[in-house]
């Protein structure tokens, strides 16, 4: 079908499956993917990539106490060292700027920039500002994000994202760095996928601090949002020249059948995982509906709350995996009903560009006031095997090749889109799931810390080659 966003890639340049490149990606002429000022990027966390826990100043965060928990983390991983990023750094902005890549996402790992008074920590601050000053020197448009999960231990101790004392105390960080890096920043997200920290965090226990509570979830969600709010007019006093967002995952939810009871059960799908985050900001209220999937855990919001959270926003930061197929639970929800005979990532979610695709242009006549918004993350996870030397990742190139496609095809439908990271720069610690699944465009060994550049990589670095010739 014409709108089907596999279907329109399946046209544009020659079958993958054998790793050639002899054809580089050739989108339509009137593709949005050629215009210059399109941003393509890649992405990372501090904690997925940095390792060095205990170097320099560092304190404690909720993933080093949650993964040394026997039987949270696939296999004991932890994020101890990772990919070694915070000493071959220099190194990987070297890889980076090589494969052409036009802009880099990276997060500020809190503990390691502050201690436990707020006294900065210079050894910390003196990381990112040669990080950050080199990918300037590189041309690297920069997008950093100030949360990507690792709250301090501290402040868990005290409460952590129940405590409403948190989101001041991320006010009180925001303003330290975007005082310390102003002006080598072009883009400040205050959180990345909240939906997560609250959900998988305080809700169902996945993801540190692996609290368990839907009424958790939902107060800790009010106080991620508070402190997102907060830290907005800070980040614009301190850093005026840099754009300001936040970063949202978003799911996809399909009914299983005609149903009325499924097909509700799909609207609440999508109220949680997307709703729930993007009301507040945009609306200035939660999703009723919310609380008909969770009864009773409305949570505490004072006064003046809810127009400090939906403070207009510069960007959005979308993230898009995956779809979710799911039928009534008989009661108030809904339960998954994972579809046969799909295309599955190694992580076992379902290859579907076209959600990504409907989802952004449902929000645009869902939101009136939808700020312009870039693809922060979208990517995925394959057993991938170094062979002669050699990573032949062609179910990567697909993927990628099918969500630029639907990418393109919300930008023709009215949707402001601006640009596009692909997530991961590298294969890196992969929180629950640990080092098993790899999502990068680069392969790191991680017995040597040796990189090696995927062909997935090599293709995006061609294209930016072509693109860049054709302007």
């Amino acid at each position: 079908m014409a709108n089907d966003a596999s279907a329109v890639f399946d046209t544009l340049s020659p079958a993958v499956s054998g790793g050639s490149l002899a054809d580089p990606f050739t989108p339509p002429a009137d593709s949005s993917l050629w215009r210059k000022n399109f941003l393509l990027g890649a992405a990372t966390a501090s904690y997925q990539i940095e390792g060095a826990v205990n170097e320099d100043g560092r304190l404690p965060s909720i993933w080093d106490t949650f993964s040394a928990i026997p039987g949270k983390v696939l296999a004991g991983d932890t994020g101890a060292v990772a990919c070694d990023h915070y000493h071959r750094w220099e190194a990987d902005v070297d890889m980076l700027a090589s494969l052409g890549l036009e802009g880099y996402r990276l997060s500020i790992a809190w503990p390691r920039v502050m201690d436990a008074a707020g006294v900065p920590n210079r050894k910390g601050l003196d990381f990112y500002k040669r990080l950050l000053n080199r990918l300037k020197e590189k041309g690297i448009t920069t997008f950093v994000t100030l949360y990507h999960w690792d709250l301090p231990q501290h402040l868990e101790d005290r409460g952590g994202w129940l405590n409403r004392d948190t989101a001041y105390r991320f006010a009180d960080y925001a303003d330290l760095m975007s005082r310390e890096l102003a002006g080598t920043v072009d883009a400040w997200a205050t959180l990345n996928e909240p939906w997560c920290s609250a959900y998988l965090g305080y809700g169902n226990g996945h993801h540190a601090p692996g609290l368990a509570n839907d009424r958790f979830a939902t107060q800790a969600m009010h106080h991620l949002l508070l402190a997102h709010g907060l830290a907005v007019p800070v980040l614009r006093a301190n850093d005026p020249a840099s754009q300001k967002g936040i970063v949202a995952n978003i799911g996809r939810g399909t009914a299983n059948s005609e149903s009325a009871a499924d097909q509700r059960a799909a609207h609440l799908f999508e109220v949680q995982h997307n709703a729930w985050i993007l009301d507040p900001l945009l609306k200035g209220s939660y999703p009723q509906d919310l609380f008909e999937l969770w009864p009773g855990t409305e949570p505490l919001v004072l006064d003046g709350d809810m127009e400090t959270i939906s403070a207009p926003l510069d960007f959005l930061g979308i993230n898009y995996y995956f779809r979710t197929n799911v039928a009534s639970d008989g009661a108030h929800g809904f339960r998954d009903v994972p579809l046969e005979g799909v295309e599955r990532t190694q992580m076992g979610w379902e290859v579907y560009p076209d959600g990504l695709r409907d989802l952004l242009t449902a929000f645009r006549k869902t939101y009136h006031n939808l700020p312009p918004i870039y693809i922060t993350e979208n990517g995925m996870a394959s057993d991938d095997q170094v062979t002669d030397g050699h990573v032949e990742d062609t179910q990567r190139i697909s993927f990628l090749k099918r969500h630029l496609a639907a990418v393109d095809q919300a930008i023709k439908a009215g949707v402001d889109i601006r640009g596009y990271f692909l997530w991961s720069l590298m294969d890196n610690f992969e929180w629950a799931f640990g080092y098993e699944r790899r999502f990068g465009v680069v392969h790191v060994d991680y017995s040597t810390q040796k990189r090696t550049i995927k062909r997935s990589a090599q293709w995006v670095a061609k294209f930016l080659k072509e693109r860049k010739a054709r302007a």
